[in-house]
């Protein structure tokens, strides 16, 4: 689909016997989803190229935040499911950035921890963030780049939305 960025101001032809009907360009969801898109495709191309999964890059950047801890307080922060969580930690172990400790005092619960590997992954992925929003998002202007970012937090708050955008 071609985008005419000024079909929301162009009137279409009408036909007599149906409701009016918005452009799918008029809504800033559609806008919102479309420039979401491609953010995130920019930047799982970036975290692929370094071996994860962008799931996969949300389980670390946390992982490096909380340190030490076990798959049920991440998946409560990351916003995911525990089985969510346990697949995305199995698979970071066979990549050898994550290991997993099981608890002497019950032998089901496990703490897990980044490995060497793991926790320097994280701030080179962090930089491709930061390098990939500014490649989306550095011709704005600095006041108008915080004034959205505060209005997607009040989205968020307003509507309580927890769970980590990962597709």
């Amino acid at each position: 689909m071609s985008h005419n960025f000024e079909a929301a101001a162009t009137p279409q032809a009408s036909h007599p016997n149906r409701a009016p009907v918005s452009e799918l360009e008029a809504h800033l969801g559609y806008w919102l989803r479309f420039v979401s898109n491609h953010v995130s495709h920019s930047f799982q191309k970036k975290a692929e190229a370094n071996g994860v999964t962008v799931s996969e890059w949300v389980v670390l950047r946390e992982m490096f935040r909380l340190g030490c801890t076990s798959p049920t307080v991440l998946a409560q922060v990351a916003g995911m499911s525990k089985g969510a969580v346990s697949k995305l930690i199995d698979r970071l172990e066979s990549k050898g950035m994550v290991s997993k400790s099981i608890l002497l005092a019950d032998r089901r619960q496990h703490s897990i921890e980044l490995t060497t590997e793991g926790e320097a992954l994280v701030p080179v992925l962090a930089g491709m963030a930061d390098q990939n929003d500014e490649e989306f998002f550095g011709k704005l202007p600095r006041q108008l780049r915080e004034d959205l970012l505060e209005a997607m937090k009040e989205v968020a708050r307003t509507h309580q939305l927890k769970s980590a955008p990962l597709n």
